[in-house]
């Protein structure tokens, strides 16, 4: 936009003052852009940014709903990191959850039939339960080992596989690649809850994915302090998923973009962290008399382990353990015990989300997340191991083991 004469009208002056600065100045990072108005010197200006913008042109806006160049340089990052060497688009949304469901509504229609993992993310299999089945879309959940045997499942009327690997709470290892195979010959189209792995672990697009959906709130920012979620798609679905974004109004902020942008930069070096003491961690648990089993994919006794090995690079903060059942007499000796282990600890907070710098721990209430293949070990608690020293956070589940120990005999 061309500057404006200065004036001498005060309210004009106010308004107009330090808007218009022509000084290039070079920074290590890009600078924050907040806007929801963009401005154009011709009518001819803003209806070609209109076009382009309804087309899902890169770069294009008309408004801060579109994009600005903060949001534009994550979705360009996105694209580079998490799907690197493959033709993607990623649109920003946000929260992990506005993510799947924007991808889910952007490709499914009334009497389509979608295969769900068991072990996907809680919210998920609501959304799927709840709006998705008022709008006459049907969910199946099948066994997260299936692999190719996902054959037998697909409908004339599926549309789509969605995978989370590994798991919610249970963290089985699918065989993803080998389900994409299958889908892709059936013409059935597969999405993934790729957010365990980070930005550093995985190539979903390499197992063949069409879709990867990432909760940036977690290790994409790294700091427990914004909400933002992420669909990369391949080209041919581009068109189909902006539309939906557009339709729907998600969009997220500069700020909110501009600090997962700065989480991005270091993300390689927190996720060796994460990997390192967790496994110390998992470690330690596997000796502890208390716990009945470990559920880390990097752990050789872990039942998918060579997939993982297979398909991963490393492995991420976050995983469960489930506790000895023979432990506990009752319901109530179990859940006074597990709130014993868990609460007053100094390091492990009790909390929902992970992927910050800091350690977690919560129980789950898996009987309520399972139909095709219901959780058959003992109480499952999960960890988010943070970036704390390893020899801390042991020390601090060594004071909630012989807490949980006192609520049993006491």
């Amino acid at each position: 936009m061309s500057r404006r004469a200065p004036t001498s009208a005060p309210g004009t002056r106010f308004a107009e003052a330090g808007r218009f600065l022509d000084v290039p100045v070079g920074t290590a990072n890009l600078p924050v852009h907040r806007a929801s108005t963009v401005l154009f010197d011709t009518l001819a200006q803003a209806e070609t940014a209109g076009e382009a913008v309804g087309r899902g042109e890169r770069h294009a806006t008309t408004y801060g709903t579109a994009g600005t160049p903060t949001t534009m340089a994550l979705m360009d990052a996105l694209a580079e990191v998490e799907g690197d060497g493959h033709e993607v688009r990623a649109a920003l949304m946000p929260s992990g959850l506005a993510a799947i469901t924007t991808v889910l509504l952007a490709v499914l229609e009334p009497g389509d039939h979608v295969l769900v993992t068991d072990s996907a993310y809680g919210p998920t299999r609501v959304f799927c339960d709840g709006m998705l089945a008022r709008l006459g879309v049907t969910t199946s959940y099948y066994d997260p080992t299936v692999g190719a045997g996902i054959d037998a499942l697909i409908r004339p009327e599926t549309k789509l596989v969605w995978l989370e690997s590994p798991g919610s709470y249970t963290f089985e290892v699918q065989d993803v690649p080998a389900i994409c195979a299958v889908a892709r010959e059936r013409g059935v189209l597969t999405m993934i809850d790729n957010t365990w792995a980070s930005p550093v672990f995985a190539r979903p697009f390499d197992w063949g994915v069409d879709v990867s959906v990432l909760a940036l709130t977690k290790y994409w920012s790294g700091h427990s302090d914004l909400l933002m979620g992420a669909a990369v798609a391949r080209e041919p679905l581009w068109p189909r998923l902006w539309s939906a974004v557009r339709q729907l109004g998600q969009c997220v902020s500069g700020d909110d973009a501009w600090l997962v942008l700065r989480g991005l930069r270091t993300a390689e070096v927190r996720m060796q962290r994460h990997q390192e003491n967790a496994l110390a961690v998992a470690h330690w648990l596997q000796r502890r008399a208390e716990v009945e089993s470990v559920l880390h994919p990097a752990l050789f006794s872990h039942p998918q382990h060579a997939l993982w090995r297979r398909d991963f690079s490393g492995a991420s903060g976050l995983f469960s353990f489930s506790l000895e059942p023979s432990m506990f007499a009752s319901d109530a000796r179990r859940r006074a015990a597990i709130a014993a282990l868990c609460e007053h600890r100094r390091h492990f907070g009790i909390g929902y989300s992970w992927g910050g710098f800091e350690s977690l721990i919560m129980p789950a209430r898996i009987e309520q997340l399972r139909s095709a293949r219901p959780w058959a070990g003992g109480p499952l608690v999960r960890l988010h191991v943070g970036l704390e020293h390893p020899d801390d956070l042991i020390a601090d589940l060594q004071a909630g083991f012989e807490a949980m120990q006192h609520a049993l005999t006491g």
